[in-house]
């Protein structure tokens, strides 16, 4: 990655130094809480740049700059005075790929109808499949005014290199949410979060297998049920953030535990990639990272959903099998004779566990450049973020931590996920619904968290590689 942009530097340099050539004389730019996003600029280009000869110019911000700006000054419930006068009778049109945006609606108008009884407003909330929600907005960006308001979206690197870097989708960062994570709208530089959501590596843990070891899932005749890369981006951006410093260094470490015997069945792949990680610019430990990716996609059996995953493993008939898939499809799991969350362990909670214990995406909040409705966005996004009952609709499933720690208190002291498998009894029934938190997830868990940013950056190199090996499926 540093070699790709050395060379984009070089290149840039360049062609400024033709440009000046051929003129002569003439004078002529990411959940905590999140994944925070850098400056347009890298900091060494802003580094670079000459001192400013005159003092620096104020703002002109026009339309949905200027709203947003004012906006992250007031409070919710001014803005709530606001949406009201603007959006009173009309429809609201919402799009994301939470179905749930549709449930939260209805609550942010019951808030809105406290501050004026006679407010109505009706929605519409939209769910595209397939990835299209890209397609969709960036066709109603094209129009003067846009139908859709806001939008709820996943996939931190499409979001940046197609939604926010065409100036598509806009950010606006709460007053209250801001304090909470003690900053300000000015300061924080990042896409705003509603939420971080986890996928663990779990086990049928009904035979004899035992998953110590982040490295035993892509061990020999191992296929662990995923959701295929090319159907959920956002795995893929799993296996980008894999070649981060950070995260690479943890799968060293977790290499380093492993036996004599394990270490000698991948020593051949890490040796493989090594150039590879070079061509890339990687760091010192960018070929493990590589090695894992690579055995991860031409081991892992491809599916179509998390819900049948879940629903595979904790059956008795999937013994030994594993799967990394979103923590909260055990809630769901219904109890029988043969079906049961005791059938599975979540891998990270096992003691002696080494490595990566999956992976935390987010699900972000925008305004729409054109947005019909900018004020009632703006204070739909801060009931969302600010706000227990705001946030409820999504507060009920573990594994999905809000980016406002006031109201991650607030739903946990409701919700008690921490005691999630306990009984009526006060047993712990189902050990593997005790969910241990976003501190514990992305600290002990070694979680790996999505940064739009580094994926956007990986996606040119490390995600053509990775375009190239053969799947498991394809491979059958």
């Amino acid at each position: 990655m540093r070699k790709r942009k050395l060379i984009s530097l070089l290149l840039t340099a360049s062609m400024a130094v033709s440009m000046l050539a051929a003129c002569g004389s003439s004078s002529n730019n990411s959940a905590a809480t999140t994944a925070a996003v850098a400056a347009d600029k890298p900091a060494e280009t802003q580094a670079a740049q000459p001192a400013e000869t005159e003092a620096p110019k104020e703002e002109n911000l026009t339309g949905i700059d200027a709203i947003i700006k004012e906006a992250e000054g007031m409070s919710m419930e001014e803005l709530a005075k606001k949406a009201i006068e603007e959006s009173n009778g009309k429809t609201f049109y919402g799009v994301g790929n939470s179905s749930r945006g549709k449930s939260a609606l209805p609550l942010f108008i019951a808030y809105l109808q406290t501050i004026d009884p006679n407010y109505n407003m009706e929605f519409e909330w939209q769910q595209p499949k397939n990835n299209k929600i890209f397609e969709q907005l960036t066709a109603d960006s094209l129009k003067d005014s846009g139908t859709f308001a806001m939008t709820l979206i996943q996939d931190g690197n499409q979001i940046k290199s197609k939604m926010v870097d065409t100036d598509i989708l806009k950010t606006f960062i709460p007053k209250e949410w801001a304090e909470a994570n003690g900053t300000t709208a000015d300061a924080y530089s990042g896409y705003l979060p509603l939420q971080t959501l986890n996928k663990v590596f779990m086990y049928n843990s009904t035979g004899s297998a035992e998953f110590k070891n982040c490295w035993d899932f892509i061990y020999k005749d191992q296929h662990p049920l995923y959701m295929d890369i090319d159907s959920e981006l956002v795995g893929k951006n799993f296996l980008y953030m894999l070649t981060e410093d950070k995260y690479a260094g943890m799968l060293k470490d977790a290499y380093d535990a492993l036996d004599d015997e394990h270490k000698a069945y991948f020593d051949p792949t890490i040796q493989e990639v090594a150039s590879d990680a070079d061509d890339f610019g990687l760091g010192e430990n960018g070929k493990y990272a590589l090695a894992w990716i690579k055995l991860w996609v031409e081991n892992y059996n491809a599916q179509t959903d998390d819900g049948p995953i879940c629903n595979t493993l904790v059956d008795k008939s999937a013994k030994d099998q594993s799967g990394l898939l979103v923590y909260s499809k055990l809630r769901s799991v219904e109890e029988s004779a043969t079906v049961s969350v005791n059938n599975i362990k979540v891998a990270a909670y096992q003691d002696g566990y080494k490595g990566i214990g999956g992976y935390g995406y987010n699900h972000y909040l925008f305004l729409t450049k054109n947005s019909p409705l900018p004020w009632t966005a703006c204070a739909f996004i801060s009931y969302m973020t600010c706000t227990e009952d705001g946030f409820s609709a999504w507060g009920k499933d573990m594994g999905g931590y809000s980016s406002n720690p006031k109201v991650a208190e607030q739903i946990e002291a409701t919700y008690n996920h921490a005691k999630g498998g306990y009984n009526d009894a006060g047993e712990d029934a189902f050990p593997a619904k005790d969910d241990r938190g976003y501190d514990w997830w992305t600290t002990t868990g070694e979680l790996v968290l999505e940064d739009p940013e580094y994926c956007a950056d990986a996606a040119f190199g490390v995600g053509s590689w990775i375009e190239t090996l053969t799947k498991y499926a394809d491979a059958k």
